[in-house]
């Protein structure tokens, strides 16, 4: 999503309209999974190639917009439904409506564990809600050992109102692993693990006002600014994170008779 060359940028209005229209659209779009009210669609790269854009779109009935909305920024409740996740911060804060983030994320035995460092910032458009990013580079959050990093080319999610009290999400990833995985990672991912993970979000958002009546109910920044008491981050502070200056690390080696039984559960 960056647009080229080492400058860190906050995304505009015709940024979210891109990637609004990325969501939306069909044309280019390859069907891989269409089951249960989930549908998977991955577009215009090789199959052996693991840099997929991927999208996928699952019916949220009985969850309004402005619930999934809140599920997706609450970090607190992630923890709660999200399985994949080892770790999740908040690094600071760009404007009323960008900040900077840290998310490490559980990968199948015997894959490497990533993590990622990104930009992300949010539009809510009347009743639709967006929220979007791409990796950055931070000088106190380089490469751990004990991870991958991992690039965020582009990922977001657009929530759209569909009628009274529902409503369609819409997630699209763009991700460089930083590895050269085994071209049956890429299809489980759009086979498996996305479709799995959606219904995560779909279960979060039924049980997150609940949740929430207990846990600081009326603690929100990504709504109230004046609640935000991050740190400010200076955009000069930031840059792209380039895929190209990371490790790769080669897994293609590894067959899908390695992945661990448990992780067929995760």
């Amino acid at each position: 999503m960056s647009r080229g060359g080492d400058m860190v940028y906050i995304p505009d209005d015709s940024d979210f309209s891109s990637f609004r229209d990325q969501c939306e659209s069909l044309e280019g779009w390859h069907c891989r999974y269409n089951k249960a009210g989930v549908t998977v669609w991955s577009q215009g790269q090789e199959e052996s190639c693991t840099v997929q854009k991927i999208k996928t779109r699952i019916s949220c009935k009985d969850v309004p917009a402005e619930t999934l909305y809140d599920v997706l920024h609450d970090t607190s409740y992630r923890k709660k439904w999200d399985s994949n996740m080892i770790e999740t911060y908040d690094i600071g804060r760009l404007t009323v409506n960008a900040d900077v983030g840290y998310y490490s994320w559980k990968c199948p035995s015997p894959l490497k564990n990533r993590d990622f460092v990104t930009l992300r910032s949010w539009l809510p458009l009347g009743n639709d809600y967006m929220i979007i990013n791409y990796s950055v580079k931070h000088p106190k959050y380089p490469p751990r050992k004990d991870f991958v990093r991992a690039v965020s080319l582009q990922t977001g999610y657009l929530i759209k109102a569909n009628g009274d009290g529902a409503c369609v999400l819409y997630y699209l990833t763009q991700v460089d692993p930083r590895g050269s995985l085994p071209k049956w990672v890429v299809n489980r991912v759009s086979q498996f693990v996305a479709p799995k993970a959606m219904k995560k979000i779909y279960k979060a958002g039924l049980k997150y006002p609940e949740w929430k009546r207990k846990h600081d109910p009326g603690y929100k920044p990504w709504v109230y600014p004046e609640q935000n008491t991050l740190p400010s981050v200076s955009l000069a502070e930031l840059s792209v994170q380039h895929a190209d200056s990371l490790e790769n690390i080669d897994e293609t080696g590894l067959t899908e008779d390695h992945l661990s039984t448990s992780d067929h559960e995760a």
